[in-house]
Protein backbone atom coordinates (compact mmCIF):
# COMPACT_ATOMS: atom_id res chain seq x y z
CA UNK A 1 0.00 0.00 0.00
CA UNK A 2 1.26 3.47 -0.74
CA UNK A 3 0.80 7.15 0.92
CA UNK A 4 1.90 10.70 -0.34
CA UNK A 5 2.62 13.36 2.25
CA UNK A 6 0.77 16.92 1.46
CA UNK A 7 2.32 19.97 0.84
CA UNK A 8 4.10 20.44 4.05
CA UNK A 9 5.24 16.61 5.22
CA UNK A 10 5.85 15.53 9.04
CA UNK A 11 4.45 13.08 11.15
CA UNK A 12 2.44 9.83 10.02
CA UNK A 13 0.67 7.11 12.38
CA UNK A 14 -0.67 4.03 10.24
CA UNK A 15 -3.32 2.45 12.26
CA UNK A 16 -4.31 -1.29 11.95
CA UNK A 17 -7.34 -2.93 13.56
CA UNK A 18 -9.96 -5.55 13.46
CA UNK A 19 -7.51 -8.49 12.10
CA UNK A 20 -9.28 -11.05 10.98
CA UNK A 21 -6.76 -14.46 10.24
CA UNK A 22 -7.47 -17.10 8.16
CA UNK A 23 -7.04 -20.48 10.44
CA UNK A 24 -6.66 -23.21 8.36
CA UNK A 25 -4.24 -25.61 9.75
CA UNK A 26 -0.57 -25.09 9.58
CA UNK A 27 -1.37 -21.46 8.64
CA UNK A 28 0.79 -18.79 10.49
CA UNK A 29 -1.37 -15.88 12.14
CA UNK A 30 0.45 -13.16 13.24
CA UNK A 31 1.40 -10.22 10.89
CA UNK A 32 4.15 -7.85 10.36
CA UNK A 33 4.45 -4.28 8.55
CA UNK A 34 6.58 -1.32 8.54
CA UNK A 35 6.92 2.05 6.59
CA UNK A 36 9.30 1.93 3.54
CA UNK A 37 11.13 4.62 1.64
CA UNK A 38 11.86 3.70 -2.23
CA UNK A 39 13.85 6.16 -3.94
CA UNK A 40 13.84 3.43 -6.93
CA UNK A 41 10.63 1.32 -6.19
CA UNK A 42 11.64 -1.60 -7.89
CA UNK A 43 15.29 -1.38 -6.64
CA UNK A 44 15.35 -3.27 -3.17
CA UNK A 45 18.81 -1.77 -2.89
CA UNK A 46 17.18 1.91 -2.69
CA UNK A 47 14.84 0.81 0.37
CA UNK A 48 15.02 2.14 3.45
CA UNK A 49 12.53 1.25 6.56
CA UNK A 50 11.08 4.26 8.34
CA UNK A 51 9.81 4.22 12.12
CA UNK A 52 9.43 1.12 13.74
CA UNK A 53 9.19 -2.36 12.61
CA UNK A 54 5.54 -4.44 14.09
CA UNK A 55 6.63 -8.60 14.23
CA UNK A 56 3.90 -10.94 15.34
CA UNK A 57 1.04 -8.74 15.64
CA UNK A 58 -2.04 -10.61 16.31
CA UNK A 59 -4.25 -7.74 17.57
CA UNK A 60 -4.47 -3.91 16.54
CA UNK A 61 -1.34 -2.09 16.02
CA UNK A 62 0.69 1.04 14.92
CA UNK A 63 3.08 2.19 12.92
CA UNK A 64 4.66 5.59 13.45
CA UNK A 65 7.33 7.49 11.14
CA UNK A 66 8.50 11.09 11.83
CA UNK A 67 9.74 13.62 9.69
CA UNK A 68 8.37 12.47 6.66
CA UNK A 69 9.24 15.10 3.49
CA UNK A 70 6.19 16.79 1.51
CA UNK A 71 4.90 15.45 -1.60
CA UNK A 72 6.06 12.24 -1.69
CA UNK A 73 5.07 8.46 -1.57
CA UNK A 74 5.82 6.13 0.64
CA UNK A 75 4.83 2.59 0.78
CA UNK A 76 3.46 0.25 3.43
CA UNK A 77 5.07 -3.32 3.39
CA UNK A 78 2.56 -6.10 5.17
CA UNK A 79 3.63 -9.38 5.22
CA UNK A 80 1.42 -12.69 7.22
CA UNK A 81 3.95 -14.63 9.37
CA UNK A 82 5.10 -17.86 8.63
CA UNK A 83 7.42 -19.20 11.51
CA UNK A 84 6.41 -21.41 14.23
CA UNK A 85 6.45 -25.06 14.91
CA UNK A 86 4.03 -26.77 12.11
CA UNK A 87 3.40 -23.56 10.25
CA UNK A 88 4.02 -24.14 6.50
CA UNK A 89 1.79 -21.26 5.35
CA UNK A 90 2.26 -17.77 5.57
CA UNK A 91 -0.68 -16.00 7.94
CA UNK A 92 -3.41 -14.54 5.77
CA UNK A 93 -6.35 -11.90 7.68
CA UNK A 94 -8.43 -9.34 6.62
CA UNK A 95 -8.02 -5.70 8.87
CA UNK A 96 -8.85 -2.21 8.66
CA UNK A 97 -6.28 0.19 7.92
CA UNK A 98 -6.12 4.25 8.48
CA UNK A 99 -3.45 6.86 8.56
CA UNK A 100 -3.43 10.12 10.33
CA UNK A 101 -0.66 12.90 11.22
CA UNK A 102 0.59 16.31 10.21
CA UNK A 103 2.28 14.56 7.13
CA UNK A 104 -0.96 13.53 5.66
CA UNK A 105 -3.89 15.67 7.23
CA UNK A 106 -5.75 17.78 4.62
CA UNK A 107 -4.52 21.62 4.81
CA UNK A 108 -7.62 23.38 5.79
CA UNK A 109 -8.27 24.97 2.43
CA UNK A 110 -9.88 28.97 2.08
CA UNK A 111 -10.19 31.24 -0.37
CA UNK A 112 -9.49 35.08 -1.04
CA UNK A 113 -11.27 37.39 -2.80
CA UNK A 114 -9.15 39.97 -4.71
CA UNK A 115 -9.65 43.55 -4.32
CA UNK A 116 -10.89 42.93 -1.11
CA UNK A 117 -11.99 46.88 -1.45
CA UNK A 118 -13.49 48.31 -4.80
CA UNK A 119 -13.93 51.77 -5.44
CA UNK A 120 -14.79 52.74 -9.36
CA UNK A 121 -17.15 54.71 -11.47
CA UNK A 122 -20.53 53.80 -12.56
CA UNK A 123 -20.24 51.14 -15.75
CA UNK A 124 -17.13 49.92 -15.46
CA UNK A 125 -15.74 46.84 -16.13
CA UNK A 126 -14.35 45.32 -13.25
CA UNK A 127 -12.32 42.27 -12.85
CA UNK A 128 -12.34 40.22 -9.23
CA UNK A 129 -10.29 36.97 -8.95
CA UNK A 130 -9.99 34.65 -6.20
CA UNK A 131 -7.35 32.93 -4.67
CA UNK A 132 -7.47 29.37 -3.47
CA UNK A 133 -5.42 27.82 -1.04
CA UNK A 134 -4.98 24.04 -0.54
CA UNK A 135 -8.32 23.94 -2.18
CA UNK A 136 -7.74 20.51 -4.35
CA UNK A 137 -10.77 19.24 -7.21
CA UNK A 138 -12.13 22.81 -7.18
CA UNK A 139 -14.23 22.64 -10.45
CA UNK A 140 -17.31 25.53 -11.02
CA UNK A 141 -16.59 28.79 -8.54
CA UNK A 142 -20.48 30.48 -7.62
CA UNK A 143 -20.37 34.50 -7.74
CA UNK A 144 -22.98 36.13 -5.28
CA UNK A 145 -24.14 39.93 -5.68
CA UNK A 146 -25.89 40.88 -2.03
CA UNK A 147 -26.17 36.77 -1.58
CA UNK A 148 -27.80 36.63 -5.07
CA UNK A 149 -26.40 34.03 -7.44
CA UNK A 150 -24.76 36.21 -10.26
CA UNK A 151 -22.93 33.63 -12.64
CA UNK A 152 -20.77 30.40 -12.21
CA UNK A 153 -17.34 30.21 -13.40
CA UNK A 154 -15.08 27.63 -14.22
CA UNK A 155 -12.02 29.91 -13.74
CA UNK A 156 -11.24 32.08 -10.69
CA UNK A 157 -11.51 35.50 -12.56
CA UNK A 158 -15.08 37.32 -12.65
CA UNK A 159 -15.83 40.06 -15.26
CA UNK A 160 -18.56 42.08 -14.23
CA UNK A 161 -20.18 45.41 -15.34
CA UNK A 162 -23.38 46.07 -13.52
CA UNK A 163 -21.93 46.57 -9.55
CA UNK A 164 -24.23 49.22 -7.66
CA UNK A 165 -22.94 51.37 -5.00
CA UNK A 166 -23.16 49.06 -1.48
CA UNK A 167 -22.90 45.98 -3.35
CA UNK A 168 -21.25 43.13 -1.54
CA UNK A 169 -19.70 40.49 -4.31
CA UNK A 170 -18.88 36.86 -2.27
CA UNK A 171 -17.37 33.76 -3.88
CA UNK A 172 -17.81 30.22 -3.39
CA UNK A 173 -15.86 26.90 -4.29
CA UNK A 174 -16.05 23.19 -3.62
CA UNK A 175 -13.01 21.89 -2.64
CA UNK A 176 -11.90 18.41 -2.62
CA UNK A 177 -14.03 15.46 -4.46
CA UNK A 178 -14.20 13.33 -1.27
CA UNK A 179 -15.54 15.11 1.99
CA UNK A 180 -16.23 18.78 -0.08
CA UNK A 181 -15.44 21.44 1.92
CA UNK A 182 -16.99 24.78 0.76
CA UNK A 183 -14.39 28.03 1.36
CA UNK A 184 -15.85 31.42 0.49
CA UNK A 185 -14.63 34.93 0.46
CA UNK A 186 -16.33 38.39 0.50
CA UNK A 187 -15.73 42.03 -0.77
CA UNK A 188 -16.82 45.22 1.62
CA UNK A 189 -19.21 46.96 -0.01
CA UNK A 190 -18.33 48.66 -3.15
CA UNK A 191 -17.64 52.14 -3.99
CA UNK A 192 -19.24 53.02 -7.47
CA UNK A 193 -19.17 56.67 -8.20
CA UNK A 194 -21.96 58.32 -10.11
CA UNK A 195 -23.28 61.36 -11.17
CA UNK A 196 -26.19 62.55 -13.09
CA UNK A 197 -26.03 62.97 -16.93
CA UNK A 198 -28.98 63.63 -18.75
CA UNK A 199 -29.57 64.35 -22.63
CA UNK A 200 -33.11 65.60 -22.54
CA UNK A 201 -36.09 64.28 -24.36
CA UNK A 202 -36.29 62.97 -27.65
CA UNK A 203 -37.64 65.82 -30.15
CA UNK A 204 -38.82 65.76 -33.82
CA UNK A 205 -38.61 68.51 -36.38
CA UNK A 206 -39.69 69.16 -39.42
CA UNK A 207 -37.00 69.70 -42.47
CA UNK A 208 -34.82 72.73 -42.18
CA UNK A 209 -36.28 73.41 -38.92
CA UNK A 210 -34.20 73.02 -35.24
CA UNK A 211 -34.14 71.66 -32.17
CA UNK A 212 -32.43 73.18 -29.09
CA UNK A 213 -30.70 69.88 -26.67
CA UNK A 214 -31.79 70.64 -23.41
CA UNK A 215 -28.68 68.66 -21.73
CA UNK A 216 -28.28 68.87 -17.80
CA UNK A 217 -25.23 67.62 -15.97
CA UNK A 218 -23.35 68.23 -12.25
CA UNK A 219 -20.10 67.56 -13.94
CA UNK A 220 -17.76 70.80 -14.87
CA UNK A 221 -16.91 68.81 -18.08
CA UNK A 222 -19.10 67.91 -20.89
CA UNK A 223 -19.39 67.61 -24.63
CA UNK A 224 -22.10 66.66 -27.74
CA UNK A 225 -21.12 64.14 -30.19
CA UNK A 226 -21.29 64.24 -33.39
CA UNK A 227 -20.73 67.77 -34.02
CA UNK A 228 -22.46 67.77 -37.09
CA UNK A 229 -25.40 70.51 -37.13
CA UNK A 230 -24.98 71.50 -33.49
CA UNK A 231 -23.98 75.23 -32.94
CA UNK A 232 -21.66 74.94 -29.94
CA UNK A 233 -20.93 71.26 -28.62
CA UNK A 234 -19.32 72.77 -25.25
CA UNK A 235 -22.27 74.12 -24.50
CA UNK A 236 -25.36 72.11 -22.51
CA UNK A 237 -28.23 73.25 -24.32
CA UNK A 238 -27.37 73.79 -27.86
CA UNK A 239 -29.43 74.33 -30.97
CA UNK A 240 -29.39 71.70 -33.56
CA UNK A 241 -30.77 71.25 -36.77
CA UNK A 242 -29.89 68.08 -38.43
CA UNK A 243 -31.16 67.72 -42.25
CA UNK A 244 -31.65 64.04 -40.90
CA UNK A 245 -32.63 62.04 -37.95
CA UNK A 246 -29.77 61.69 -35.88
CA UNK A 247 -29.07 61.07 -32.35
CA UNK A 248 -26.84 63.31 -29.99
CA UNK A 249 -24.65 61.89 -26.89
CA UNK A 250 -24.26 63.85 -24.37
CA UNK A 251 -20.62 62.89 -22.28
CA UNK A 252 -19.55 64.64 -19.24
CA UNK A 253 -16.49 63.77 -16.92
CA UNK A 254 -16.53 64.59 -13.42
CA UNK A 255 -13.45 63.08 -10.62
CA UNK A 256 -12.18 61.27 -13.51
CA UNK A 257 -15.49 59.61 -14.33
CA UNK A 258 -17.08 59.20 -17.72
CA UNK A 259 -21.05 59.14 -18.22
CA UNK A 260 -23.06 59.79 -21.05
CA UNK A 261 -27.01 59.88 -22.28
CA UNK A 262 -28.54 60.07 -25.82
CA UNK A 263 -31.22 62.26 -27.25
CA UNK A 264 -32.70 61.75 -30.56
CA UNK A 265 -33.76 64.07 -32.63
CA UNK A 266 -35.99 62.81 -35.11
CA UNK A 267 -36.41 64.73 -38.80
CA UNK A 268 -39.83 64.81 -40.90
CA UNK A 269 -39.76 65.63 -44.55
CA UNK A 270 -42.86 64.01 -45.61
CA UNK A 271 -45.51 66.41 -43.79
CA UNK A 272 -46.45 69.61 -45.32
CA UNK A 273 -47.96 71.79 -43.34
CA UNK A 274 -49.81 74.85 -44.30
CA UNK A 275 -50.09 77.94 -42.29
CA UNK A 276 -53.18 79.35 -43.78
CA UNK A 277 -56.60 78.62 -44.59
CA UNK A 278 -59.47 80.33 -46.39
CA UNK A 279 -62.89 79.00 -45.79
CA UNK A 280 -64.83 80.99 -48.52
CA UNK A 281 -66.75 78.13 -50.31
CA UNK A 282 -64.82 78.28 -53.46
CA UNK A 283 -62.99 74.99 -52.74
CA UNK A 284 -59.86 76.30 -52.77
CA UNK A 285 -57.75 75.85 -50.11
CA UNK A 286 -60.94 75.72 -47.93
CA UNK A 287 -60.09 73.27 -45.56
CA UNK A 288 -56.58 73.11 -43.47
CA UNK A 289 -55.26 69.66 -44.65
CA UNK A 290 -51.72 68.19 -43.59
CA UNK A 291 -50.02 66.57 -46.60
CA UNK A 292 -48.47 63.14 -45.59
CA UNK A 293 -50.33 62.62 -42.35
CA UNK A 294 -52.14 59.42 -43.50
CA UNK A 295 -48.29 58.23 -42.27
CA UNK A 296 -49.35 58.55 -38.59
CA UNK A 297 -52.77 57.37 -37.67
CA UNK A 298 -52.43 58.02 -34.19
CA UNK A 299 -51.72 61.24 -34.60
CA UNK A 300 -53.75 63.58 -32.34
CA UNK A 301 -54.50 67.53 -33.30
CA UNK A 302 -55.57 70.29 -31.00
CA UNK A 303 -56.46 74.04 -32.39
CA UNK A 304 -56.98 77.02 -30.30
CA UNK A 305 -57.32 80.65 -30.59
CA UNK A 306 -55.36 83.19 -29.32
CA UNK A 307 -56.94 82.98 -25.98
CA UNK A 308 -55.68 79.19 -25.32
CA UNK A 309 -59.08 77.73 -25.79
CA UNK A 310 -59.89 74.81 -27.79
CA UNK A 311 -61.50 75.11 -30.94
CA UNK A 312 -61.23 71.94 -32.52
CA UNK A 313 -59.67 68.27 -31.79
CA UNK A 314 -58.99 64.94 -33.49
CA UNK A 315 -57.37 61.34 -33.19
CA UNK A 316 -56.27 59.74 -36.52
CA UNK A 317 -55.99 62.98 -38.33
CA UNK A 318 -56.86 62.47 -42.36
CA UNK A 319 -58.95 64.66 -44.98
CA UNK A 320 -62.27 63.09 -44.00
CA UNK A 321 -61.62 64.98 -40.24
CA UNK A 322 -59.40 68.24 -41.73
CA UNK A 323 -60.38 71.49 -40.20
CA UNK A 324 -63.12 73.55 -42.31
CA UNK A 325 -62.15 76.46 -39.83
CA UNK A 326 -65.40 76.38 -37.97
CA UNK A 327 -65.87 75.91 -34.47
CA UNK A 328 -69.16 74.19 -32.98
CA UNK A 329 -70.53 73.98 -36.26
CA UNK A 330 -70.24 78.18 -36.86
CA UNK A 331 -68.12 80.01 -38.81
CA UNK A 332 -64.63 81.28 -37.02
CA UNK A 333 -63.25 84.23 -37.08
CA UNK A 334 -60.40 85.98 -39.08
CA UNK A 335 -57.00 85.96 -36.99
CA UNK A 336 -54.27 83.49 -35.61
CA UNK A 337 -55.23 79.68 -34.62
CA UNK A 338 -52.50 77.57 -33.04
CA UNK A 339 -52.37 73.81 -33.07
CA UNK A 340 -50.53 71.32 -31.62
CA UNK A 341 -50.24 67.65 -32.99
CA UNK A 342 -48.39 64.77 -31.57
CA UNK A 343 -47.19 61.92 -34.02
CA UNK A 344 -47.26 59.46 -31.10
CA UNK A 345 -43.76 58.80 -32.13
CA UNK A 346 -41.52 57.31 -29.65
CA UNK A 347 -42.18 59.20 -26.21
CA UNK A 348 -45.34 61.50 -28.11
CA UNK A 349 -43.13 64.59 -28.87
CA UNK A 350 -45.63 67.38 -30.12
CA UNK A 351 -45.57 69.88 -33.19
CA UNK A 352 -46.78 73.31 -32.29
CA UNK A 353 -47.49 76.38 -35.12
CA UNK A 354 -49.85 78.95 -36.36
CA UNK A 355 -52.59 78.76 -39.00
CA UNK A 356 -54.06 82.28 -40.19
CA UNK A 357 -57.45 81.59 -40.77
CA UNK A 358 -58.39 83.70 -44.33
CA UNK A 359 -62.46 84.74 -45.71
Amino acid sequence: MTFTTNATGGDVQVNFSNLVFETDINQGSALQATIIEATAPCSSGSYTQLGNCVSNAVGNFTLNAAGLAPNTTYFIAVDGDNTGAGVTMPAECTFDISILGTGVDRLIPSAQITPTNLSFCANDIIYLGVNLTNCADSSNISWYVNGVLEVVTSDTVLIISSLQDGDVVTVEASCFSQCVEVVSSSTNPVSVYSFPVDAGQNQIIYIGGQAQLNGSTSAPEYFWTPSFFVSDTSAISPIANPTSTITYTLTATENGCVATDYVTVTVIDDLDIPNTISPNGDNINDKWFIEGIENYPNSILHIYDRWGQEVFQTTGYSKSKAWDGSINSRASAEGVYFYVLDLELDKGETYKGSITVVR
